[in-house]
């Protein structure tokens, strides 16, 4: 009985699921206005480059240990 609960709500999640998600992207976004040229780059001038080193950084800290710990074994 619990199984064929679970089931039931998952179910109606996943069927209402789509519906929010269609409101939340209704609106259109609002106008820039000014013309073109000038103003940030597009993406707002995020400094993904940082992001990045630091995830390879992470990267190779986690592939270097897990290298190391298999040569222990």
């Amino acid at each position: 009985m619990k199984k064929k609960f679970t089931l039931l709500l998952v179910s109606i999640f996943l069927m209402f699921c789509p519906l929010v998600i269609n409101t939340v992207f209704a609106d259109q976004p609002p106008d820039p206005g000014g013309g073109p040229g000038g103003g940030d780059p597009v993406g707002g001038g995020s400094p993904v480059g940082s992001g990045l080193v630091i995830m390879l950084g992470m990267g190779l800290a986690y592939g270097s240990r897990k290298v190391l710990r298999l040569k222990k074994l």
